[in-house]
């Protein structure tokens, strides 16, 4: 990739692979455990990629979760400011939500398929990804939210500070 181009106009995208591979490795290998061990893999992948990079370069969002000293699950979100949000390529924000919800439907179809033609050892492969790709949707989206809450905090503070500043400056006058 050419560091020089714009993001966005370099579609690459981890999630074809695990999604090819799975479909393609019908066609062409007979073994159960390769099938699931590099469809795992390319899912795993593209669950890490998906979260810590693409994320963050094309929508400017990043998550995860820790355990606090008293075993509670606490989910953490980090976004970029709203100035660097503004700049973010639109194409590549479309595509990143796009992707993020077809690839969890494409395993729910995919997992139809492997039900209805009594390949139920196929279905855990297909449980393991659309995990790994719910998860992320998830945690994305309560990312989403987290961030357009703190836009409007900061936007509800600023417009406070600002009117505060206002009247006090009036009664300073007088």
């Amino acid at each position: 990739m050419d560091l020089n181009q714009p993001p966005g106009e370099n579609y690459a995208n981890p999630k074809a692979t695990a999604l090819a591979f799975y479909i393609l490795s019908a066609l062409f290998i007979d073994n159960f455990v390769i099938i699931f061990v590099v469809t795992v893999l390319l899912a795993a992948l593209d669950f890490w990629v998906v979260k810590n990079v693409s994320g963050r370069i094309l929508v400017g969002l990043r998550w995860w979760n820790e355990i606090n000293d008293f075993g509670e699950s606490v989910w953490k979100f980090e976004s970029l400011d709203q100035e660097t949000l503004a700049r973010l390529n639109k194409k590549d924000s479309w595509l990143f939500w796009w992707t993020l919800y077809l690839t969890a439907v494409a395993w729910v179809v995919l997992g139809i398929f492997s039900l209805i033609r009594f390949q139920a050892d196929y279905c855990l492969i297909i449980g393991v990804c659309l995990t790994l790709s719910v998860a992320n949707i998830i945690g994305f989206t309560k990312c989403r939210k987290d961030a357009r809450n703190q836009i409007q905090q900061f936007a509800s503070q600023t417009i406070a500070s600002h009117v505060s500043s206002t009247i006090q400056s009036a009664f300073s006058v007088v």
